[in-house]
């Protein structure tokens, strides 16, 4: 059976996240979209090839003919569209971050529990070959017993009406971008972490364009996040894994498919590998396609999208700054 998806807005993320892979993945279609100005939702479809444009997003939700909901609303509308279209008796792919803040987050799991739906925060590189041969060298002791873990993502984001600086959105730079080096760090050392302290740098009054988070894991290992979206550090993707006997180093794990570099140091030398081109995204929508059709686990699934949510807010009051709140 055809999995059909309803997608929530014209997003600018929407092609890459879900619109093209579906055309690579058996068994899936986007099937719909919906957006606040139907004007500019009946040219996104025609644009991308989308059967239907329906009237609002209540009315996509809950469409009969819609199995599962792609939502990449802005982070402050995140937990009410993905709880109305679980309401619905949808499958959800929520886009990162998965709601504004922790409590939000636990609001959205509980309405989740038991309702046998499919709900996966959509940290697209978790399912890519290349952090799961990261995870490999780790578990295999490529660089001995870990001592610190570090991943970073900056990148230049100049207009100052782009919905990513709106504190009202839940806005920010540990959110668009800092959320991506936390779950990294976080999905490294296999164990969540205490925030130790947090530098930011501001935009404006509450919203943070850069970050740079300290962390501790068990048996005194040390991780450590930066992000930005505005500041000397144009473009920086990468991670790093430091142990007793070597080093592990990833260039740009969020998108594989365009360039990428895994290095590996340690008593037998320098190896370096690279993985498959092929898009992070294709793979994430085949392990959403194949848990809502066999119901195989989800990596990224509600209790991992608290545990991140936690590691955003506790990140925020280091540096001093208020939790985001969802959108009123």
């Amino acid at each position: 059976m055809t999995l059909r998806i309803g997608v929530l807005g014209a997003a600018r993320i929407a092609p890459a996240a879900i619109i093209r892979p579906a055309r690579n993945v058996d068994g899936v279609e986007v099937v719909a979209v919906a957006a606040r100005d139907r004007g500019r939702a009946r040219e996104f479809a025609t644009k991308h090839g989308i059967p239907r444009v329906i009237d609002s997003y209540e009315e996509l939700v809950s469409d009969p003919e819609i199995d599962a909901v792609y939502n990449p609303l802005p982070n402050g509308l995140h937990g009410r569209w993905t709880m109305a279209a679980m309401a619905a008796r949808k499958h959800v792919l929520c886009e990162k971050p998965f709601t504004a803040n922790a409590d939000e987050a636990r609001a959205v799991a509980a309405a989740h529990d038991g309702s046998g739906l499919v709900l996966m925060e959509a940290f697209h590189y978790r399912y890519h070959p290349l952090f799961a041969r990261v995870r490999e060298l780790i578990a295999d002791g490529a660089v001995g017993p870990v001592r610190h873990i570090e991943a970073w993502l900056c990148f230049p984001l100049l207009s100052g009406k782009d919905i990513r600086w709106n504190p009202a959105l839940a806005g920010g730079a540990t959110m668009d971008a800092g959320c991506y080096p936390i779950h990294m760090v976080r999905h490294l050392a296999d164990v969540e972490p205490e925030v130790t302290g947090a530098r930011a740098r501001l935009r404006s009054p509450a919203v943070d364009r850069f970050m740079d988070a300290q962390f501790r894991f068990a048996d005194g290992v040390t991780g450590r996040a930066t992000c930005s979206m505005l500041s000397a550090q144009v473009l920086r993707v990468g991670l790093r894994v430091r142990g007793d006997d070597g080093e592990i180093r990833v260039l740009n794990p969020l998108a594989p498919d365009r360039f990428h570099r895994l290095t590996v140091r340690n008593k037998a030398g320098k190896k370096v590998e690279r993985s498959t081109r092929r898009h992070t995204y294709d793979f994430q929508l085949e392990a959403f396609a194949r848990a809502v059709a066999g119901g195989d686990p989800v990596i990224t699934g509600p209790e991992d999208a608290i545990a991140n949510m936690v590691a955003i807010d506790a990140v925020y009051r280091a540096a001093g700054l208020d939790p985001r709140q969802p959108t009123a």
